[in-house]
């Protein structure tokens, strides 16, 4: 139970509050188990509070110091925790059930086993001190789901239960086709070429031009897009096209590349060994104009990169060798049980 005269001081008002806190520092502010629901905390210095079962249901805690407070089972439905310090607070069990997390720091905080279905996070604090684990991510009444990290809680809950975005990540890896190249203004007519004609098709062209500045997330973005593409048709006319990012994601990805060249012009030189290595680099397309290129996209291109998409669904879900735990076991399980 809270300790009357503390209560006293934090119902009387934030100023109050802060005075008697200010003026007493030793001292640990003990409001367990208190209905501060709907109370206005706004800039309150309630570290090292003992807030445990407290209900501070749609309470106003913007920016308030809740560090090193303990916040175990606590009920912080609907609160407004926009901008509070909860660095190093113990929240484990407590209910932020629809709460506001905005720019909230949860940095050395223990999390465990919060419910967080409903929050609205943006730039919340976290490190790797910070302990999150089986944060239940659905509403009360429904099978629990739990995830261990508060960032990525909303996409997992949205990716269950919103059918739209479902159907955007299927048509992305089921439609989405990369196309990488270097499209300076007198190669344009190819890209252009190529979008279009892919457009026509049914599919989601994503076009990738190395012409374009190279910021220092260059490789990363297109190792993602490729990861989340049906195929990829990289364009390999010019041997500045694109060596290194292809010899980054060609290795770790399964996925279908066409490579496409202009006649007259040579493939760069680590190309061959890409072929060679990994299966899922079809054979080079030459091609001498961009027309004739889009003439024969569907038997040249599109269906052998569909069958290759297939082969490889195939392989991936082909039967592998298995492995036992008595294989390592110092005892195999031939020895005789009673």
């Amino acid at each position: 139970m809270a300790n009357p005269e503390h209560l006293n001081f934090i119902q009387q008002g934030i100023e109050s509050w802060n005075e008697w806190k200010e003026k007493n520092p030793a001292s640990l502010p003990d409001l367990s188990g208190a209905d501060l629901s709907g109370a206005d905390l706004r800039g309150a210095d309630l570290s090292k509070a003992d807030l445990s079962k407290a209900d501070l249901s749609k309470a106003h805690l913007f920016g308030a110091n809740l560090s090193s407070a303990n916040l175990t089972s606590a009920n912080l439905s609907s609160a407004n925790l926009s901008g509070a310090d909860l660095s190093g607070a113990y929240l484990r069990g407590a209910d932020l059930i629809q709460t506001r997390l905005i720019d909230t720091d949860f940095r050395q905080a223990n999390l465990t086993g919060s419910s967080i279905y409903g929050i609205a996070a943006w730039d919340v604090k976290l490190n790797a001190e910070t302990q999150q684990q089986n944060l239940i991510i659905t509403p009360r009444r429904e099978a629990v789901i739990m995830v261990d990290n508060i960032k990525v809680a909303q996409f997992i809950y949205l990716l269950l239960n919103n059918q739209e975005i479902r159907e955007v990540i299927d048509t992305i890896t089921s439609k989405g086709v990369l196309i990488l190249g270097r499209f300076s203004k007198e190669r344009k007519s190819v890209l252009d070429a190529l979008r279009n004609a892919l457009r026509t098709r049914g599919f989601l062209p994503i076009v990738f031009d190395f012409e374009r500045p190279k910021g220092r997330d260059f490789t990363e973005t297109i190792m993602t897009l490729a990861g989340m593409s049906c195929f990829v048709i990289a364009d390999i006319t010019n041997p500045k096209s694109a060596p290194l990012e292809l010899q980054a994601t060609v290795p770790n990805y399964m996925i279908p590349f066409v490579p496409i060249l202009q006649d007259g012009e040579p493939a760069f030189s680590m190309f061959l060994n890409l072929q060679t290595k990994y299966h899922w680099v079809l054979d080079v397309l030459g091609y001498n104009s961009s027309d004739t290129l889009v003439e024969v996209l569907d038997e040249a291109v599109i269906i052998p990169a569909l069958k290759k998409r297939d082969e490889l669904e195939q392989e991936k879900m082909r039967n592998k060798p298995t492995r036992h735990v008595d294989d390592y076991r110092k005892h195999p399980r031939s020895e005789s049980t009673s």
